[in-house]
Formats: structure tokens, sequence, C-alpha cells
């Protein structure tokens, strides 16, 4: 009973303390003479309440001595009327705060002149940044005002030039204003106000999360596209190899039948009316209608421009950890953000050619041993880097150079937590490193397979990414002999008869055929692999061995490269492209176009969809 009289007084007292707000004087009165006859207390209404709900006279007073420049009237109503929570959190007040203090310090240089008072509130001033200033030392936009106190004399001082031109001072005014005018009156609100902004803030909740719904709905969508269209790729290259064959074929006099070229059709246009609708005896028409599917080719697109790779490995090395950060992600967007082909080309071959990672240099420090340091946002924006150069395949060829690069990745792997996304991006660029052989020995070497193994007990507990790239991983492991010797695993652990009808008695297939619902192309012809060698039973030493050559001519740069940048620029700071053009630019030309490797991939039958696992690009966790 008395908890519930507790609730009726507060609630009693929420509604008097809005009916004062608002001024409505005589219903306040009549509430609480109803209350007084009916023996129920109302709890006093807080002074902030009974006062001006405009708050006008504590603001023209705060008004009145920022302009007169009285520090110690301000700086009283400020802390008794600012709340402290807003004061030591909010970033916005404390930007304030700061300037609002430079701006009595130099007020007597600026309108009286007083060496003397100028004098007095330096050392206040000092006193200032070595306490409660503090916090703000480590930002670049405060930074050059810790020099203040020891600067003979400001006013012809470039680094604070801008406090004394005309400008400065009508600009902090306003800007005080506007947070005087939300924080008093937000301070002086009844609490019936707060409780209703809580339930409205609740409803808007609700609406983002349905957005949300829709944007993760949205991105689905296009990841289902997006592994159609890899699919198609897929087929395309396939009948593109047959058409060779059927090519070499003529040259010994091998005839081409109209049946075999609209099967051809037929897993051209995807659609059997359509190749049937055909005329394969009146040349020209198969190919017209190929030709008016291909959409208007793009324009000619520019190569980005030369950048001084001396002085950017220099800056890499010596420079703060925040420059670090900020030139390996510009670098990293540079490769992620530049447009395929020609002029992503150019961009790679130029990190290759001036050695960005300094696989080949002979001085002490390094750019690669920032996979050391010291810094953990350093070394995840040099995974990151990693990554990059990973998903191409002359940066494969590159990153193959050093084998203390990938000694680091296996350490990160090992070392960093399950939710480092320095861990994550080390991950993935071994699964993409693995498409080498000599990389995939000395994986194999150091034991990845067992600590891959381990990992996936509890694949409960690991991110989608992680997940996908560890089994992709592993399976490239284990196609290789020593891999299969050292984990018996995945499609080779079915050649032991007792193992294979096992796995017949608890219905295998037809629980991997549940799993092929699935809109995942790549997945599909796993499954489809592993339900034929589980009726087989049989797997050649060719589909197991893959130690002949090096399949290594995928381009996996993913969107998500550049996801969760933990590094932002902060006002006025350079970034991106802008910071490399700025204050990196070269003096030479554009550097041509790389060589690509020549030569076609190996062809892959239909029934031997394990012998070269693809980068995983679909299911990915984008968030």
């Amino acid at each position: 009973m008395g908890d519930l009289s507790a609730s009726e007084a507060h609630l009693l007292g929420m509604i008097k303390e809005y009916l004062i707000f608002g001024e409505f004087e005589e219903t306040a009165r009549q509430l609480e003479k109803e209350c007084e006859n009916k023996g129920k207390a109302i709890p006093k209404v807080p002074d902030s309440i009974l006062q001006d709900p405009k708050t006008s006279n504590l603001q023209k007073d705060l008004m009145t001595s920022f302009e007169d420049g009285d520090h110690k009237v301000f700086f009283e109503l400020w802390a008794q009327h600012i709340p402290a929570d807003m004061r030591e959190s909010d970033p916005v007040v404390q930007k304030l705060e700061f300037y609002l203090h430079i701006h009595f310090t130099i007020y007597p240089l600026k309108f009286s002149a007083n060496r003397a008072e100028f004098d007095e509130r330096i050392m206040l001033f000092k006193n200032y940044l070595e306490t409660k200033g503090a916090a703000l030392s480590q930002s670049a936009e405060f930074l050059p005002f810790y020099a203040l106190p020891f600067v003979p004399n400001p006013t012809i001082h470039p680094s604070f030039k801008m406090l004394f031109q005309d400008s400065w001072m009508p600009d902090l005014k306003e800007k005080l204003e506007k947070c005087l005018s939300t924080t008093l009156e937000a301070s002086n609100a009844p609490r019936l106000f707060t409780l209703y902004f809580f339930l409205c803030f609740e409803d808007l909740m609700q609406q983002m999360q349905v957005q949300l719904a829709e944007m993760e709905m949205k991105a689905s969508s296009y990841m289902r596209k997006f592994s159609k269209t890899q699919a198609d790729y897929h087929n395309l290259i396939g009948v593109t190899a047959e058409l060779v064959d059927s090519l070499e074929a003529t040259i010994s006099g091998k005839m081409i039948s109209p049946e075999y070229l609209q099967g051809v059709c037929v897993r051209l246009f995807g659609n059997q009316s359509v190749a049937q609708s055909i005329d394969f005896i009146r040349p020209g028409t198969a190919s017209s209608m190929l030709r008016a599917s291909i959409p208007t080719l793009a324009k000619d697109v520019p190569l980005l421009p030369s950048l001084d790779y001396e002085k950017l490995k220099t800056d890499l090395i010596n420079g703060s950890d925040r420059r670090k950060v900020a030139l390996l992600q510009a670098l990293r967007w540079r490769l992620t953000r530049s447009i395929r082909g020609e002029q992503r080309d150019s961009v790679l071959q130029a990190f290759i050619s001036y050695d960005l990672l300094e696989f080949s240099s002979s001085r002490q420090k390094t750019v690669l041993q920032l996979m050391e340091y010291k810094d953990d946002v350093v070394r995840q924006y040099m995974a990151r880097m990693i990554n990059a150069f990973a998903s191409l395949p002359d940066g494969r060829s590159y990153l193959s150079q050093s084998p203390l690069l990938l000694r680091n990745l296996l350490y990160y792997l090992k070392k960093e937590g399950k939710d480092s996304v320095t861990r994550e991006n080390a991950l993935v660029a071994l699964q993409k490193l693995s498409l080498r052989r000599a990389q995939q020995s000395a994986m194999i070497r150091d034991g990845v397979i067992g600590w891959l193994v381990d990992e996936l007990q509890d694949s409960d507990c690991l991110s989608d990414i992680t997940l996908n790239y560890a089994v992709a991983l592993l399976m490239n492991l284990c196609l290789r002999t020593q891999g299969s010797i050292r984990e018996l695993s995945l499609y080779s652990i079915l050649c032991v008869p007792t193992v294979r009808d096992e796995a017949r008695e608890m219905s295998m297939e037809e629980i991997l055929h549940c799993y092929s619902k699935e809109e995942n192309p790549e997945l599909n012809r796993q499954i489809e692999f592993i339900i034929k060698q589980l009726n087989s039973g049989e797997v050649t030493e060719d589909e197991r061995e893959s130690d002949d050559e090096d399949d290594d001519d995928e381009d996996a740069m993913e969107a998500d490269l550049d996801k969760e940048e933990v590094f932002q620029p902060q006002l006025n700071e350079l970034s991106g492209e802008a910071l490399l053009t700025t204050e990196y630019l070269g003096i030479m030309t554009n550097m041509g176009r790389g060589k690509r490797k020549s030569g076609l991939p190996s062809r892959h039958s239909v029934d031997e969809p394990l012998q070269r696992p693809a980068t995983p690009s679909s299911h990915r966790n984008t968030g």
C-alpha cells in the first residue's frame, strides 16, 4: 500500500509540475486543494520549474557576462545551471566550453590592452588546460591552443590569427546562444515532457527497426542477384571453353551440328524457347541476339594521379599513429574504390613497383613491421591493407614474396580475440593466399589445419565471415595431399567404407539436400559433389590432388573490405584520396598498366567442384 501511495504522489507531482510550467495556475491551485481535502500528498515542485519557463533572465545574465568579458560571473552561472554530466561527456558542450575559456583569456588583449590582466587570465587558462581541458589534448582541432600560454604575443602569432578576427567572437556568441536555449529549457522541463519524449523515442526506435529489417531484406536481395551474376559468369566461362574446343575440332575437319549450337544457346540464354526460336540454318541469327544483349560500353576511365611513395613510406614508419592509420586507409581506398580494369591495375602495379610494404627494404624499420605495431588500430588497418592486396592475383604474387608476412598473419589468427577485426582480415587474407601452392604448404606446415578444426568445433560463436572463410581455407588446405594426410576430413573421409555406411544410415544425403535449397550456387555444387562421393565412395587421385598448378586468377575484391571503419576524419582533416593528392602528389606521370598473366584457367568438370574452392562471395555478413 505504501508503494502505491508513493507512486501516486509522484504522479500527482508530475501533473502539478506540468500545470505550473504551462502557467495553468488556477488549475494547479484547485489540484492542490482537492488533494489536501482527500488527504493525498503532493511533492514540492522543484525551484527550476517555478522559475521563468523560458529562463530568459539567466540566459541574459550569461550573455551579458560573455560580452563584458566577466569570466568569474560567467563560469559561476555556467557551473550552476549547465548539468555536470553534459559538461563532462557531451562533445558539443565540451568544445564550446574550451573556446569560451579562450575567449575570456584573450579578452583583455582585444578590448582593454591590459597586459597584467591578460597575464592573470593566461595562468587560469593554463590551469584549465592541465585539469578539465586535458581531455581534449588528443584532438588535432584543439592541440595548437595548448601552446597559447607559452606565446609572448598571441596577436601576431600565425597559429592564433583567427582568434583576433572580427568574425570570431560573433560566431562563438551564436553557438553559445544556441547551446543555452537548448540546455536551459531542457533542464527546466517538467518530468511529463521527459516521459512523453521517451515514449516518442520508443516509437522512433520501432520505426528504425522496421527500416533496418527492410534494408536487410534489400541487402539479401542484392546478394542473391550477385550470386546469380557470378553463376552466369562461371557458366559463360564454361561455354567459352567448350566453343574453343569446338573451334579446335573444326581445324581437324569435325563439323558442328545444329543440335550442338542449340544446346550452347540454351546455356547462354537460359531459356529453352528462345534457343528453339533461333534459325541455325541462317548464319548470324544467334550472334545478333547475343550482341543485342550486351550493354553499351562505358567511357574510358582516367588513371589516378601518381604519388610520392618514398614520402608515403617514410610517414607510414615515422608519422603519428593517427597519420599511420589515415594513410593506410587512404591507400586501401585507392585500391578498393578504383574502377576495375586499367585504373585498378595501374594502382596495384604502382604499389608493387614501389614496394609499398617494403619487402626488399634494407633499412631497420619498414612498413611491413606495422603488422607488429603496439597500437591495435594501426595493426587492424595494416591487416585490412594486406587483405586488399590479397584480393587480386598480382597482389597475392607480391605478398607471397615475404615469409615474414605469412607468419604475422598466422600470429593474428592465433593470438587476436575472436571478435577482432584484425583477426578477421588476417583469416580472409590467408584464405585468398591459400589459392597459391607455396602458401598452402607453409600453412599446412604451421598447423593451420589443426587450428581451423578446433575453431570450427564451436561454429555458432563465429561470425558469418569467419565461418565462411575458415571453411573455405580448410577445404583449400585439405585438397593438398599433405593436407589430407595431416587431417582426414571433409570429402576424403567418405573413402572409409565404415564412415560411408554410417553416413547413409544417418540419411546424410537427405540432410544435405535440405541445405542445397539455399540460393547459393557455389554451395550447391559442393553439396552435389559430396553426395556423389557418398554414393560412389571413390575419390580419384586427380580429384584429391591439386599440387600441379596454382589457381590464382580469381579477383576477390569484396565490397565489405571497407566496412566498419573505426577511423573517422575530424573536422577539416584530410582523408582518403584528398589526403594523398594534397600532401603526397608525385612528380612522375602515371605508370602504364602492368602486363596481366596470360593463359586461360584450367577447365574443371562439373563433377569436380572441390578441385579449387572459390573465395566465399555469398551469405556474407555485410553489417
